[in-house]
């Protein structure tokens, strides 16, 4: 939950962009900082906690120059201290950055550059970016900032958004980008230009911005910018004239909040997971959950509590925590747990899971629990509600705002909770090697660049879309952890487009469900190379013959699937347990876009609510 901001111009920096700061404070506070070019110099001011304590700091020592840059933190690697905050300097006081996202390869990189004589002042891994940029620029980029950094850029792993700065080359900052935990836009001014990973921070300045795309790097002056993609070919970019009311600027490029949602979601889940997972000795920290070893041991049961695209999340956590924790897990709707008098004790956990934290139903069933002596836990968007109060102890999901009614960053963000969740069970019940709890921490820092590249493949899920909107009924089926992201494909397809779907377990299509496949029902098949791929092969092949259209959702590099289906669209290669992750992307793309060939209210679906507070 970083944000980034930065100037170039004419005018006092350190106000524009520490005003810019606050308006993007929300996304993280552990602590704050800017750098400003002063008289040759890079002067740089960093402080802990809020952004109040930055602002009195330079209000006590203060810094002056038309050039700068600034970052607000959510802490990945290291904890939440001066020396860790950014923006990060270069050993020879040469190169300043700021920066969001994971450098998943930062540990070698640290030996390779430390082994070379460079003194890390951090426990960063964006230390790592700024280093690396120093020594390029002396070893073939002949003291370039944009050629230097264009090179470090390739050397990094992961999803990330940077902004540099440099006492050698004044007159410019650069801006890449790779993937989408995080985005870039600059603003464009007259004799000044500005760069913020966030609309809100800049619209005050400007309402002419571009947006990078992944793998594009901006060389940004007060007199304009060029941008070229990282293989060195120069972009014309598009410049979105940004509308004044705070409807149109939240939306910034994209058409739907919906649309905008699925695309923010390697931010969102790069957010969920900063600060909680520490890759440096992999481990699982989730302080608000309010939970000891002892209590962790004592349990016997967990029962998850949730409604529509929650419950379907929960089914997700069900597989992670009975993996990695031991522990039973049993799902309920919310809507129906009271009524049956459930068993209950004060060795059961309650995990009720919802965006809103007012769903009705929800809070109906964690009263329920409370009444009857179970720990109440809660996954929750929105800070302050209903079901975070309640709780004895609660994880936050860090989605940000979620304005479109169909959830999407929110159904990922809540997954990757409950892996955090089994993950910090698993520690506190010993019930993980230190081994198997590496590989688990290591999956979650490839997760987030496992995202982006799901989304890049947007395009082919439009041309999809394009080819099936006009059908009217549609069949999804997964097996095993997939299962509930069937239902959650065929959930996103009836809110926003209003065609009937069903997600079925494809193993009990022949107990029914293929009476219905003919020439007019697609069918939607999870396939993704697992445990269970031949026997979704002879699902799929099973479909085929009744003369079902059928669509894979298949393992980038899987030919074979490619001979059975008519379409395939195809994820990148994934650490089974995260698989839903990233399978639900292109669902969620193919409903979004099928919705909008059908002429319908994407964000704001006909009868639905984005919280249903009412029985």
């Amino acid at each position: 939950m970083c944000g980034i901001v930065g100037y170039i111009g004419a005018l006092r920096a350190t106000p524009l962009i520490v005003d810019g700061l606050q308006r993007l404070e929300y996304r993280g506070y552990d602590s704050a900082g800017v750098a400003v070019l002063a008289d040759g110099q890079i002067e740089i001011r960093r402080d802990v906690g809020k952004l109040s304590n930055l602002q009195a700091r330079l209000q006590a020592d203060p810094i002056d120059g038309t050039t700068g840059i600034g970052h607000t933190r959510w802490a990945t690697h290291g904890v939440p201290a001066e020396h860790n905050a950014h923006p990060h300097i270069s050993m020879d006081g040469e190169f300043v950055v700021v920066h969001n996202g994971i450098v998943e390869n930062y540990l070698p990189l640290r030996d390779e550059l430390s082994a070379e004589g460079v003194q890390f002042a951090s426990e960063t891994d964006t230390e790592v970016i700024v280093q690396l940029i120093a020594r390029l620029a002396q070893n073939g980029a002949h003291g370039d900032l944009t050629e230097a950094t264009r090179q470090a850029a390739t050397y990094l792993r992961g999803s990330h958004a940077i902004v540099v700065m440099s006492r050698r080359q004044p007159d410019r900052l650069v801006a890449v980008r790779i993937g989408n935990a995080g985005g870039v836009a600059i603003g464009l001014g007259q004799g000044e230009n500005y760069i913020a990973s966030d609309i809100p921070a800049i619209l005050e300045h400007t309402r002419q911005m571009i947006f990078l795309e992944s793998r594009q790097i901006a060389t940004v002056r007060a007199d304009g910018c060029t941008i070229q993609t990282l293989d060195g070919h120069p972009v014309e970019p598009q410049i979105h004239a940004i509308a004044w009311d705070p409807v149109s600027a939240a939306k910034g490029e994209y058409k739907h909040f919906m649309q905008k949602e699925i695309f923010e979601q390697g931010r969102s889940i790069t957010d969920t997971i900063r600060g909680r997972v520490h890759f440096d000795h992999n481990t699982v920290t989730l302080p608000d959950l309010n939970l000891t070893e002892a209590d962790a041991r004592a349990l016997t049961r967990l029962v998850t509590v949730a409604c529509g695209t929650s419950y379907y999340s929960g089914l997700v956590g069900k597989f992670y925590i009975e993996q990695l924790a031991r522990l039973n897990v049993e799902v309920d709707y919310g809507s129906e747990y009271r009524y049956r008098d459930p068993i209950l004790d004060h060795n059961t956990a309650v995990l009720s899971i919802t965006q809103s934290g007012e769903t009705v139903d929800t809070l109906a069933a964690m009263e329920e629990a409370q009444s009857k002596g179970a720990r109440l836990l809660s996954i929750v968007n929105a800070i302050g509600s209903q079901a975070m109060r309640v709780a004895d102890g609660h994880i936050s999901m860090n989605a940000g705002p979620e304005i479109g009614v169909a959830s999407t960053k929110a159904f990922t963000s809540s997954m990757v909770d409950q892996y955090l969740l089994a993950l910090y069970l698993g520690q506190l019940r010993g019930v993980l090697t230190p081994d198997q709890r590496a590989q688990h921490v290591q999956d979650l820092a490839h997760l987030p660049d496992l995202v982006s590249r799901t989304l890049e493949r947007h395009e082919a899920v439009e041309a999809l879309a394009q080819q099936l909107h006009h059908f009217t009924d549609f069949l999804y089926l997964g097996r095993g952890i997939n299962y509930p992201i069937a239902l959650e494909g065929a959930l996103k397809l009836k809110e926003i487009s209003y065609i009937h779907a069903e997600g079925y377990p494809a193993g009990e299509m022949k107990h029914g469900p293929i009476a219905l496949i003919d020439e007019n029902m697609p069918v939607v098949a999870i396939a993704l190379k697992d445990a269970v791929y031949d026997k979704m092969i002879s699902q799929i092949e099973q479909a085929k013959a009744r003369g079902g259209i059928v669509i894979a959702l298949a393992t980038e590099g899987d030919t074979f699937v490619a001979t059975k289906a008519d379409h395939v669209l195809y994820v990148p290669e994934a650490p089974a347990l995260l698989n839903p992750i990233i399978a639900v992307i292109p669902l969620q793309l193919l409903a979004y876009s099928i919705a909008v060939w059908r002429g319908a209210d994407v964000d704001q679906p006909r009868n639905l609510a984005k919280s249903v507070t009412v029985e």
